[in-house]
């Protein structure tokens, strides 16, 4: 049977709510949480439902206990008989690994997907156009949320603390409820259209969800632009010019929030086409957020209209709080604080409420999270840094003695300049996964001499708790040594579905540990 397609207007939340998708043909490519959360979504609203991936289901995190005993199809394990199932489908969602045009997508799914993309009706065109849809989980989430604030965030690092740093602000404030989600691993599809009016959604945008978005966020966020994602996109300009995109999704009315401290960043701040806040470490600029004396200060940072307008309050002479007060180790997470007051200050958050959230905020999972102390060893789950700057960052945020745990795949970045990094900040290290090799010649070149071997998450806890206990040294806040995950390699060398998964090994590890010293 072939599609009658869909028109956009029937996308919309009031639409699916009278019954616009019920008894049409939905293909949802991808099982892993995105997919999952999107197949929930539009069974529930009448659909017939298909879920198409290319892996076996026994491999994709959740997808059978998803899927099993529902009536939901699911189609895993073939790339062969995509062709069959776009040909019936009224409307395609695809998650951000299934984007035209990466190196995610295997070949024969991009053969057929751009056959059906060629007929698809453009989701900027004209009202009331019929015909079949191709849309990403993000996209459609952006127009199920219709009014609601949207802050969307990006950055090569960073990102989700800033996220979350936002919404743990934003909670403290009375003035309505805030909803966080996208490339955290929360995906929005499910919950978009019945979320209050009020509420202030913060969304993590990727490089991979930011090519598929059409519609706007009312504040767009930009931690940092480096290097990172090579392999999927080849240069350091073709990575850069797709989180450049997000500047292009800010409403006309909404602001943009920059970090100047960045210079890829500090350059959006001359577009000139919105409102923009600039942040930084030293003096703000007029109308930006930086520090002074210690303090975090605001310089005249103006409310959205929709709180009101005007300028910001803050305290005498614009401070927010001490610098000091931050519970979250490293200089970078300061710059991550300092993104979040931004957003606070033109959402009219109060400097209390502020400061009350920040220095309560002690960090998320897999962000240098500190997982437990066991006899004096300081666990910390650092799983996302999959970036050099990343790396970088991190162990510059904890003294020697330090057991570095590092490997997975490569992204295909430079990592000599890391190397030299580690192996000053660095006692010892372990290496694992396809990168092993190379991260044990680089940083033995650099001048590490204690380097050894693991072949699992959980084999690197054995011999780093190890060698952290073996050169482990007595301090004052009864911290021997740090045992830091670190891997600066993608983990899809170890895991089907990477996000949290690696981290979430390693917190399972050091936790049967510290369960087997009671």
């Amino acid at each position: 049977m072939s599609s009658t397609g869909l028109t956009l207007e029937e996308l919309e939340a009031p639409a699916i709510a009278a019954g616009s998708l019920r008894g049409r043909n939905v293909l949802i490519l991808g099982g892993g949480r995105t997919g999952q959360a999107t197949a929930a979504f539009v069974a529930a609203a009448g659909a017939n439902v298909t879920v198409h991936d290319t892996d076996s289901i026994d491999r994709v995190v959740g997808a059978a206990e998803a899927f099993g005993g529902s009536a939901i199809r699911t189609s895993f394990g073939d790339a062969e008989n995509l062709a069959p199932l776009l040909a019936a489908a009224d409307l395609v969602v695809h998650s951000p690994a299934v984007t035209l045009g990466f190196p995610t997508v295997r070949p024969a799914i991009e053969r057929d997907l751009r056959d059906f993309a060629a007929r698809t009706i453009a989701l900027t065109g004209e009202r009331g156009t019929r015909g079949p849809v191709l849309i990403s989980e993000p996209e459609w989430a952006l127009r199920l949320l219709g009014g609601r604030w949207r802050v969307g965030v990006t950055g090569t690092k960073g990102k989700s603390t800033t996220c979350n740093l936002i919404a743990t602000i934003l909670a403290r404030d009375p003035s309505g409820p805030v909803e966080l989600g996208g490339n955290n691993g929360k995906p929005l599809i499910g919950r978009a259209a019945t979320l209050p009016a009020e509420t202030r959604v913060v969304m993590e945008l990727s490089e991979l969800q930011l090519p598929s978005l059409h519609s706007a966020v009312d504040v767009g966020v930009f931690t940092n632009v480096t290097v990172d994602h090579l392999d999927r996109h080849g240069t350091v300009g073709a990575y850069r010019s797709v989180k450049r995109l997000l500047a292009d999704r800010i409403a006309d009315d909404g602001v943009m929030v920059v970090n100047l401290d960045d210079p890829v960043v500090a350059a959006y701040a001359g577009i000139g086409r919105v409102e923009t806040v600039g942040y930084r470490l030293s003096s703000p600029i007029p109308g930006g957020v930086g520090i002074v004396d210690g303090w975090i200060v605001a310089a005249g940072v103006l409310r959205a209209p929709r709180f009101g307008g005007g300028a910001a309050a803050t305290g005498p002479s614009g401070r927010i709080m001490p610098v000091g007060e931050i519970a979250l180790p490293g200089e970078h997470s300061v710059s991550n604080v300092l993104a979040a007051v931004s957003v606070a200050l033109v959402a009219g958050v109060a400097p209390d409420a502020i400061r009350s959230a920040v220095s309560s905020f002690t960090g998320i999972p897999h962000r240098l999270e500190t997982v437990a102390v066991i006899g004096g060893i300081r666990y910390v789950n650092d799983s996302q840094a999959t970036q050099p700057d990343a790396v970088a960052a991190a162990v510059r945020s904890f003294p020697k003695p330090l057991v570095l745990i590092a490997g997975g795949r490569s992204k295909g970045l430079d990592l000599v300049d890391l190397a030299p990094i580690v192996a000053e900040r660095c006692s010892a290290a372990v290496v694992m996964g396809e990168l092993a090799d190379e991260l044990e010649a680089l940083f033995r070149t650099a001048g590490l001499t204690r380097i050894e071997r693991a072949t699992s998450v959980e084999s690197a806890v054995e011999v780093g708790t190890s060698v952290a206990q073996e050169i482990g040294a007595a301090s004052s806040d009864g911290i021997r040594a740090t045992l830091l995950l670190s891997p600066i390699g993608s983990s899809f060398d170890m895991y089907n579905n990477p996000f949290g998964a690696r981290g979430e090994a390693f917190r399972a590890a050091v936790l049967a540990r510290a369960e087997a010293q009671r």
